[in-house]
């Protein structure tokens, strides 16, 4: 969940954006140092530990190729490799986060086991059957075309591979005040009821395995953002840092109907997995 700024660009907080235009937005807003002071290292809910408990409903070992789609700037794929030492691709949208995520992995000492390179989640540059696994963690959400990226998933795993999410979930229709682009951004416009994210992997040719709740980490995600914000703000009028191109109305307004979202049980959080059948 992002601050936004210049409603003259195309990440205008309100601005009606194509599919183009939002993945752009998307892998704009989460390049920047700003992201990462709201969101943390992880850049979504249940942090590390999440990302390790999805590792470990996968079975990930020493040996296994993985692919971590929408990878940001590759925290969880570093933790990933250190963790369980499997060899693991990251692939973003975002060109700098993928230059700083290969930069953190070779001082991380994992080089040779994490690597990152620029890509689309609906038309990955990876051939077919090549990996054991495939995660993607708070971003399916945010991608335009579901089935398209879905079907991805189930193209580059080998069989008998599995596929790990975890993502924002809804209950009921999304608020009016969460639909605008930003929203989108801070992946809630277009949460989907964690029924949805089965059926879009079931669709594709992949069999449902597991599905956990973690409600309680989306709540502390945003509960921890509203906090930075204030606090933001503060130094910003105490001139003590300088942000000028943030829009901070406009994330407080969407922070404080995220929190009201979420506290009224209409959002939440889920890890799912899935396998291609051998």
């Amino acid at each position: 969940m992002t601050a936004h700024t210049d409603r003259d660009t195309p990440c205008a907080p309100h601005r009606v954006a194509s599919d183009a235009e939002t993945k752009a937005c998307c892998a704009a807003v989460y390049q920047t140092d700003w992201a990462r002071a709201l969101l943390g290292e992880s850049f979504h809910p249940g942090g590390l530990a999440l990302t390790e408990r999805l590792g470990q409903a996968l079975g990930l070992r020493a040996g296994m190729r993985v692919l971590d789609i929408a990878t940001g700037q590759g925290s969880s794929a570093i933790h990933l490799a250190k963790t369980f030492g499997c060899e693991i691709v990251g692939v973003d949208l975002g060109p700098e986060s993928v230059r700083r995520a290969n930069r953190e992995a070779e001082r991380m000492g994992v080089a040779r086991l994490a690597q990152f390179v620029v890509g689309d989640a609906e038309r990955l540059p990876m051939d077919g059957a090549t990996f054991d696994a495939v995660i993607c963690e708070c971003a399916f959400c945010v991608f335009p075309d579901k089935p398209t990226a879905a079907r991805e998933f189930f193209r580059v795993l080998k069989p008998g591979g599995k596929a790990g999410l975890s993502d924002v979930t809804r209950s009921g229709e999304t608020p009016a005040d969460l639909r605008s682009l930003l929203a989108w951004i801070a992946c809630i416009a277009d949460a989907q009821p964690v029924a949805e994210y089965g059926r879009y992997l079931a669709n594709a040719g992949l069999r449902v395995e597991l599905v956990e709740p973690h409600d309680e980490a989306l709540a502390d995600l945003v509960r921890d953002i509203q906090a930075k914000l204030l606090g933001a703000e503060l130094l910003v009028a105490l001139k003590q840092i300088d942000l000028p191109a943030v829009n901070f109305e406009s994330a407080k307004v969407l922070a404080r109907a995220a929190a009201g979202a979420v506290a009224a049980g209409r959002f939440g959080y889920a890890l799912l997995t899935a396998s291609k059948p051998e």
